[in-house]
């Protein structure tokens, strides 16, 4: 058990130390860029929403892939230090007016990432549902301000309510993938859906 701890320790580690080298801002970066290999989540000139973003490494990530003729948007409840190129709104995804903020910097997005995680208390079961509660409201956001065909990335806990959000995934996009990038701790409950082909289905 402290061997495979160990282990962890020293992946967490070196991603943290890339990330300080390479210029990111979170190890998670490396998530959503080995996401977007596997993938090929982003493309020149598209429009990224990042849900959850702060520190800013995954809307880094996205401004690289999508390049000038891009634009990112990132949103999170805390303050994220400005990012060039990057605009960031600092709000709720609970707040009902959270859309019409965003839809007045872009009317729609090729590309929807949530990256959203609750304050952990330690209790697994509270967790659990905390995120897929607030992962729900992200794909309600997402059926908004996703175009017709445009793709998306959620981050879920694994549990027993996952298999709920996954069907309504089902439901509004014509691909679903599950899956777990190396830069993910391994032993870790998250994983991350990959959606594509958004069919612009009113939410059930």
């Amino acid at each position: 058990m402290q061997y495979k701890m160990r282990l962890a320790d020293a992946k967490r580690d070196h991603y943290r130390k890339l990330a300080r080298i390479q210029g990111y801002r979170s190890r998670s970066a490396y998530k959503i860029i080995q996401i977007n290999q596997k993938y090929n989540i982003f493309k020149l000139g598209d429009t990224v929403i990042d849900l959850g973003c702060a520190p800013g490494g995954w809307s880094q990530v996205a401004k690289k892939y999508v390049g000038n003729e891009g634009k990112v948007i990132g949103v999170d409840l805390n303050f994220v230090k400005p990012l060039d190129d990057v605009v960031f709104i600092q709000g709720n995804i609970e707040d009902s007016q959270l859309s019409d903020k965003i839809q007045s910097l872009s009317s729609q997005f090729d590309v929807f990432l949530s990256d959203l995680s609750p304050n952990i208390s330690g209790i697994w079961q509270v967790d659990h549902l905390k995120q897929i509660s607030i992962s729900l409201i992200a794909l309600s956001l997402a059926s908004k301000l996703l175009r017709k065909g445009g793709k998306a990335v959620f981050k879920i806990f694994d549990g027993e309510s996952a298999g709920q959000i996954r069907n309504n995934f089902n439901t509004l996009f014509d691909v679903v993938i599950k899956s777990k990038p190396n830069a993910s701790r391994q032993k870790s409950s998250e994983n991350y859906f990959i959606c594509s082909g958004f069919k612009r289905t009113p939410m059930i």
